[in-house]
C-alpha cells in the first residue's frame, strides 16, 4: 500500500550499512552492465529507469530497511525520492555508493570492467559540443546551437541533480544486457 505523502529519506555510511547487512535489502539502481562489473554481494538489481514501488516493497518484505545503492550516491537519491511515498519501506541511501563500499575494503562481487554511466554522459556531451563547434564553423553557424543546448543541459543537471542524458543513455542496449541472475 502506498501513500502520496513523502517520508524523509536518511543516509547511511558504508560501514553502518555493512554492520546491518543481514537485516536490510540492498537495492542497486545502476544499469545491468554496471551491476555486472561490481556489486555488493546479496544486493538486488532494480535499475533507476524501472523503479516500481510495489515491487521493491515485496523485495524488502521482512527487512528492516531498503538501502538504495548506485555508483556514488546521485542515482540512489533519485530512486529513494521515488520510493519515499511507500508506507512500508524504510528507505536509506548508501552514502558514497559502491565507491565508498569499495574504499572501505568491503566485499564486492566483481565481473568484467565497463565504462560507468557518468563517463558515458561526459563522452556523449563532449562529443556533441565538439560536433556543434566543428559543424558551426564548417557548415552553418546554426550548429553552434547544439553546443549551447548541451551546455544548458549540463548546467541544468548540475543545479537540479537530474540528468536527462544520463537516463537516456542508461536505456541504451549496451547498458541493459542481462548480466545478473539476481535482478529485481
Amino acid at each position: 500500500m502506498t501513500s502520496n505523502v513523502e517520508k524523509q529519506v536518511s543516509r547511511v555510511s558504508a560501514a553502518a550499512a555493512a554492520d546491518k547487512r543481514d537485516s536490510v535489502l540492498f537495492l542497486d539502481v545502476r544499469t545491468p552492465l554496471e551491476y555486472g562489473e561490481s556489486h555488493i554481494d546479496g544486493s538486488v538489481l532494480h535499475p533507476l529507469s524501472e523503479i516500481n514501488v510495489a515491487k521493491v516493497e515485496k523485495l524488502a518484505a521482512g527487512k528492516s530497511a531498503c538501502v538504495v545503492v548506485c555508483r556514488s550516491g546521485s542515482r540512489a537519491k533519485q530512486a529513494a525520492d521515488k520510493l519515499s511515498v511507500s508506507e512500508v519501506l524504510n528507505v536509506e541511501i548508501l552514502e558514497g555508493g559502491v565507491q565508498a563500499w569499495d574504499a572501505l575494503g568491503l566485499p564486492l562481487v566483481r565481473g568484467k570492467a565497463v565504462m560507468s554511466l557518468e563517463r558515458q554522459v561526459r563522452v556523449a556531451a563532449g562529443s556533441m559540443v565538439f560536433a556543434g563547434v566543428v559543424l558551426g564553423y564548417s557548415v552553418n553557424a546554426a550548429w553552434f546551437l547544439l553546443s549551447g543546448f548541451v551546455g544548458a543541459g549540463l548546467v541544468f543537471a548540475g543545479i537540479t541533480d537530474f540528468c536527462g542524458m544520463g537516463l537516456l543513455i542508461a536505456r541504451m542496449p549496451w547498458n541493459n544486457r542481462p548480466s545478473c541472475e539476481k535482478c529485481g
